[in-house]
Formats: C-alpha cells, structure tokens, sequence
C-alpha cells in the first residue's frame, strides 16, 4: 500500500503555512497593461465608428427630407432646438453642425474606396480634410495617410497647410534602381521632400546647426518622417580600415525591416555626395546590419536639388539611396495648386484621344 503525502504541520494559530511566496516577473504585470490598453484602444475605436455612423446617418435623413420635403434652413435650425430642447445634456447637434453632417454624406456618399475610411478618423479630421480638400484624390490621399500613421488634429492641420499632397503628386520621391529592387515599397514611405520648419533654423545654418537642431525636435522629425521610423543615433560611428566615419543620422524603419542613413546637406545636391553614402551603406550591410534584416537605405537630405542632375546621378547608383530636401518654412500652398491644375491639365490633353477624323475607305 502506498503512502500519501505528508501532511503540512500546522503552526500554533491552527493555520496551514502557505507554499513560498513566488515574485511574478515585471513583464507579467506589462503583458495586463497591455490587454488594459487594447480593450481602451478598441473602445475608443468602436465608440468613433458609431458616432461617424450616427451623423452619416442623420447627414441622409436631412438630404432626402431636402429633397422630398422641401426643408430649408429653417427647419434644419427648428430641428437643432428641438435635439436641444429634448437632450440638453447632448451637444454637437447645432444646425451648423446639423448643416455639416449633411455635406459630409452629400461628399462620400457616391465614393465607395472613401466611405469605409472616414469611419475610421475621429469627426474633427473628416472636417477639415472635407473643408480643406477640393479633389477626390487628394481626400483618399489624406484619409489613408492619417490612418496609417494616426495623426492627432495638430499634425493633420500641418500637412494640410504644407501643402503635402500637392508636393507629393508634383514631385514623388527621386529612388535609385536597387531602391526600387529590393524594396518596391519605399516610393510610399520616403519623401521628395521633408518639412522642418519647427525647427526655426536660420536662414545662415551649418550642417551642424541643422543634426543638432533635428535631434532637439526628434519627436517632430520622426512624425514627419512617418510612424515606422525609430531613431537609433547621431554621428553613428563605423569602423573600416582601422579609421572612424561618422553617419550624420541612423534610423530603423519597421515596416522596410531595413537601417535608413541620413547624411545632412546644407547646400545644393551634388553628384559626388552619393560616392560618400554608398560607402556608408556598404559598411552598415557589412558590419552593422542583423541576418535578418533587409539591405540599409541611404537618404542625402539637401537644401536644394536640380532634378535632371539627381535623375542622371542615380541612374547608375547601384545602392539603395535616394536624394530629398528639406525645407525650413511653409511652402506657397496656392502656387503649388496652381501647378498642380496645370499637371492635371496636360494629363488630360494627353489622355485625350485624337481630335483628327479617320479616313473613310474609298468606294
């Protein structure tokens, strides 16, 4: 017959002594944050969706009572008291606002790629990219990019006034082959050209103004780069031939799976400039780089550029690198809509088929 385990002694009060108090692990108690978090995350999301719903919804009630019934603008403000009257403590429904919800389903509501993503941005984006943005285009354009890198109101208000679409259809990033090669996706991640201006440089700056001004505004810098970028230093040190070299900026980005070197320009691009950032990439693949990553992209970040000479530099470039510039104050939003309107334009003509008549066979 087996014996059964040995029964704890009991201690003077009667009790049982519990088994050894065990430490749980700080990651343990991260890991319930993080459950806490997502379920908040997720609210919020869900509460958005429906109250994006609610107002599409009450933005077609008034448009099919326009048309059918004949309401005007006073029956709309008759409404507003009347949702004020009923529910005081609900706000957000003046006839102003009632006006709104209206023109935003009067927008999206024949836009069958749009109408799904205004349900993912809060009421306040859907405005201003509704009152700002005159083309289908260029609302997708802002839509998908506030999504993807989840821009808050400020930063929204910013591209928009830097005329970010505009820059981006008149001039897509400059990439070099091998970038288009190894890494088909990076034509929607880089820019032809950055925006700085919080970093209020002076017009007279030097390359060493312009890193250490770049570091102090990291935050700034890394939204205006995009989401997926992480930060990993300045002056980032490689070592070949028993000599140092200094990498101006060393990024990761996340979604290339990829290091990103930055080199600084404080003067025009020149062709010379890709010999020094080839070498850079070279040393950050060989030395640098993990098994698992993809091959290191080079950025020559310049004060100005002539794009036939970037086009003709980077033909032959045989690393990943592009050339960008950065600029230190807003650009002039109506002249790049203006020639934006000529860009489109001249697509249309070209797209346009042949005004000439066909010939006829003779009888």
């Amino acid at each position: 017959m087996k014996k059964g385990p040995k029964p704890k002694k009991k201690t003077k009060s009667g009790l049982v002594p519990s088994s050894p108090k065990v430490v749980p692990a700080q990651a343990d108690f991260d890991a319930v944050l993080e459950l806490i978090d997502a379920a908040r995350t997720k609210a919020v999301a869900t509460v958005n969706t429906t109250l994006i719903e609610l107002y599409w919804s009450i933005g077609e009630f008034i448009q099919g009572k326009i048309a059918d019934d004949g309401w005007g603008k006073g029956t709309v403000e008759t409404l507003a008291e009347h949702i004020r009257r009923k529910q005081p403590n609900v706000r957000g429904y003046s006839a102003s606002n009632l006006w709104r919800m209206m023109q935003f389903f009067e927008t999206y509501q024949d836009q069958p790629k749009l109408a799904p993503l205004v349900r993912e941005l809060p009421w306040t984006h859907n405005l201003l990219i509704m009152s700002r943005c005159k083309r289908d285009d260029e609302r997708e354009f802002y839509l998908r990019l506030a999504t993807r890198e989840k821009w808050g109101k400020r930063e929204l208000q910013r591209q928009l006034s830097g005329a970010l679409f505009e820059r981006v259809a008149l001039s897509p990033p400059k990439l070099a082959p091998a970038v288009r090669e190894i890494h088909p996706e990076a034509a929607s991640i880089f820019k032809d050209s950055y925006l700085v201006e919080f970093l209020d440089l002076p017009s007279a700056h030097s390359e060493a103004d312009l890193e250490h001004a770049l570091v102090e505004k990291l935050k700034q810098f890394l939204i205006e780069l995009g989401r997926d970028f992480c930060f990993i230093g300045s002056q980032y040190t490689v070592q070949v031939g028993g000599r140092d070299f200094a990498i101006d900026l060393l990024f990761f980005n996340r979604a290339l799976n990829c290091l990103v070197a930055f080199e600084l320009k404080i003067e025009e691009f020149q062709p010379e400039h890709l010999g020094k950032l080839e070498f850079y990439l070279e040393a950050l693949d060989r030395d640098v780089k993990k098994p698992h990553e993809r091959p290191s992209i080079g950025v020559l970040l310049c004060a100005t550029k002539d794009h036939e000479v970037v086009e003709y530099a980077l033909s032959r470039a045989a690393s990943p690198a592009l050339v960008s510039e950065y600029q230190t104050c807003l650009p002039d939003k109506k002249l790049l809509q203006a020639k934006l309107h000529e860009f489109y334009e001249l697509a249309q003509e070209q797209a346009a088929p042949s005004a000439t008549p066909s010939k006829g066979r003779k009888k």
